[in-house]
């Protein structure tokens, strides 16, 4: 049972709203159930609330089911839209060229120099800080000889002392130095007033230069040992990683948080390298991080401070750069002093045009000329890519425009205009396309014509058939004493050969075989004009003037209108001269036939005969014997002043007069030709058998001796025997 008729279904289809995929009708059939079942669970929320719950999964199931196959369905028709005509396929196949990998070695280009940039960026703080504990190991050492020179001469230098030995430099103002000798339990200690002092721990026993945290803070610290134990002397320098010296390393940077572990471990740890979840400022203008941040190995971190500014974007590419880095920490409670890899985190946000500076500082003038080489370079590829965007546009349009010429000249061929020709502006394989494209509608065209004409030829060939079917004898008179029959099957539509049987009296007949020289429509037109004077001169009598000379000599010459030659009085040999002087008048001089004529007498049984160029008839005995009947003649309508002998021949009872054309012997196979001994041989084994049927089994041993060639010429067949 069809659901939609089969007119709407047509109407459908033809605006190509009828669905043809599987995955459209899949569509359809599941947006009608989810229609269904989302109007039952409304008729069921009015009725019974809860037993609705039910249908909700279904309907949203449904419906996510319905939109993922229409968005299959809608991509695929968007598709075969867009990329229905070349141009749109030229230019998605262009897209993904040069357009998308382009854009993503764009993508990877900035996101290299965003990397870059934030690498840059937090080494320009590990730099800064490894700058300082080296300064920091740089006076350590000196102040360390400075003590171990008091201890080798026997004092025992005071914190006063000591504090004496420290470089007058303001960085110098916050840093701490302590000093053990032996293993004391106490340090000296010089340094800024309430620094908390610090312990020596164990593994403190050869220089020491890192970053440590100690009772939760962070410190630099640099720890010089001079001398074996139990006599070594340990002078360790310590200066607090704290806001102020973040917010000199933060001058002409930007804004740099510091991140340091919590004491208690992370309840939910992200792989996060920063997070920040508000911010507030204290009283000396130093931003406070409230929240925290979790490093990749899963330890959570809190921020302790943030120290500078963002600086303003000197232009609108100058976007902000953030970027974050571990810092190796090393547990100064510890007994085996373990570093950690990611003890702390420094997160430094700031700009290109900062970077930019910062890097190349040291060239001064120079780094215009960067800038300017920088920018020329642009500038080229700029111009490469809108030559190349220019060149690829060009020869889309080129191809395109010959796609469509094409198509619209398939259009014209479709309604049978095959005059159209597309114009060629260009010299590419396209052009050549094009051309060939001219070359073919011009050869159809012509073909089409000579289709054309070889129909008109073949109606008048048809014609041509009919009409000459109609000069072959259709009811042949029979004489008493003389049974006769004739055949002809042409090569081609219309036929050279030539026979007629024409009666004079009730005594007298007339044999008539022929042959035109070629084939087809002239052969046939010779052979119907030689038809026609026959039977006119035959008939009518022949008109002609002599010059002493027997009426059977040649009508050559002097031919005058003198008297009438009936035609009961008529010879074979008068006859083929006259229509060897018509034919050569009226024909081409390339025009001829052979022609064979002969007159049986009944009351005698004789054959009175001339030959005019044919194949000499045969003549079969009743007793299987034969004999040619010879009477050589040249061919009518060749040569003048030709003579025509004439020879008379006695036919008995069941004598077999047979005359034939060359298209009957002469056929050719493998074997040879067909010859005239076999066709002697077949009719004289099939001589009692009725003429019909005589012709019929030459003729047929003629077809099988030619098998599957092409019949070369016409087979004419003339039979006559003696009652």
């Amino acid at each position: 049972m069809r659901l939609v008729p089969l007119e709407i279904e047509s109407k459908l289809r033809d605006k190509g709203l009828w669905p043809q995929t599987w995955t459209a009708r899949a569509a359809i059939y599941v947006l009608a159930v989810d229609l269904v079942v989302f109007a039952l669970q409304m008729l069921l929320s009015r009725l019974s609330p809860g037993a609705s719950a039910s249908l909700a999964g279904w309907v949203s199931f449904l419906s996510f089911l319905a939109a993922t196959l229409y968005t299959v369905v809608a991509f695929r028709w968007l598709r075969s839209q867009l990329l229905w005509r070349l141009r749109n396929r030229l230019i998605v196949t262009y897209v993904f060229i040069g357009v998308i990998p382009v854009l993503l070695l764009g993508m990877i280009s900035l996101i290299t120099l965003y990397l870059l940039a934030g690498q840059f960026a937090s080494f320009v703080v590990t730099s800064e800080i490894t700058a300082r504990l080296r300064s920091m190991e740089a006076s350590n050492r000196a102040i360390a000889k400075q003590i171990s020179l008091r201890y080798s001469q026997g004092v025992k230098p005071s914190g006063e002392a000591i504090g004496g030995m420290r470089p007058q430099h303001r960085e110098w103002s916050r840093r701490q130095v302590c000093a053990w000798y032996r293993n004391q339990a106490q340090p000296n200690c010089a340094g800024p007033a309430g620094a908390a002092p610090f312990d020596a721990p164990g593994f403190v026993n050869d220089d020491f230069r890192e970053i440590v945290r100690d009772h939760g803070a962070l410190y630099l610290r640099t720890a010089t040992v001079i001398g074996p134990e139990p006599e070594s002397l340990r002078v360790i320098a310590s200066e607090p990683l704290d806001q102020s010296m973040v917010v000199e390393m933060a001058a002409d940077l930007g804004e740099i948080t510091l991140y340091g572990t919590l004491n208690t471990p992370a309840v939910q740890p992200k792989p996060s390298d920063a997070v920040l979840s508000g911010k507030e400022k204290n009283k000396q203008g130093i931003t406070i991080i409230q929240g925290g941040a979790v490093s990749g190995d899963g330890r959570q971190f809190e921020p302790t401070f943030t120290a500078g500014a963002i600086p303003p974007a000197s232009n609108a590419v100058d976007h902000e750069i953030t970027f974050g880095t571990p810092l190796a920490v090393v547990d100064w409670a510890s007994a085996t002093g373990e570093r950690q890899r990611a003890g702390a985190l420094v997160r430094v946000q700031t700009r290109p045009s900062i970077l930019y500076a910062r890097l190349f500082a040291a060239l001064g003038d120079f780094a215009k000329g960067v800038e300017y080489i920088l920018l020329f370079i642009a500038i080229v590829f700029a111009i490469i890519e809108l030559l190349a965007l220019w060149i690829g546009t060009r020869l889309t349009r080129s191809i395109t425009s010959a796609v469509a010429q094409l198509y619209e000249a398939t259009k014209h061929v479709n309604r049978g205009d095959f005059s159209h020709r597309i114009k060629v502006k260009s010299n590419d394989q396209l052009a050549t396309l094009a051309n060939s494209f001219n070359s073919m509608t011009a050869s159809i065209e012509k073909l089409i014509q000579e289709q054309k004409e070889k129909q008109r030829l073949e109606g008048e060939l048809a014609i041509a058939q009919e009409v000459q079917a109609q000069l072959y004898p259709k009811e042949i008179v029979q004489l008493e004493s003389l049974e006769v029959h004739g055949f002809c099957r042409p090569a081609r539509t219309v036929s050279g050969d030539y026979y007629d049987f024409l009666s004079l009296n009730s005594d007298k007949m007339i044999l008539a075989v022929g042959d035109i020289s070629g084939k087809g429509i002239s052969a046939a037109l010779l052979m119907a004009t030689i038809h026609s004077a026959v039977r006119a001169y035959s008939i009518e009598g022949i008109p002609l003037l002599r010059e002493p000379a027997a009426v059977g000599a040649a009508a050559g010459s002097g031919l005058m209108l003198a008297s009438e030659i009936k035609g009961a009085e008529v010879s074979p040999a008068s006859l083929l001269g006259l229509l060897n002087h018509q034919l050569l008048e009226s024909t081409p001089a390339a025009k001829y036939a052979t022609l064979f004529l002969g007159i049986y007498d009944g009351a005698t049984r004789r054959l009175t005969y001339s030959n005019g160029g044919h194949l000499p008839p045969i003549l079969i005995s009743e007793d299987g014997s034969s004999e040619p009947l010879s009477c050589s003649g040249t061919v009518v309508g060749l040569l003048d002043h030709v003579d025509y002998p004439e020879s008379t021949v006695q036919l008995h009872h069941g004598d077999l007069f047979v005359a034939y054309s060359d298209g009957v012997t002469e056929p050719e196979n493998d074997y040879g030709e067909f010859g005239e001994e076999r066709l002697i041989q077949i009719v004289r084994e099939n001589r009692h058998l009725p003429l019909a049927r005589i012709t019929e089994i030459v003729t047929a041993a003629v077809e099988d001796w030619i098998g599957d060639n092409e019949q070369p010429d016409d087979v004419t067949l003339v039979l006559a025997r003696a009652r």
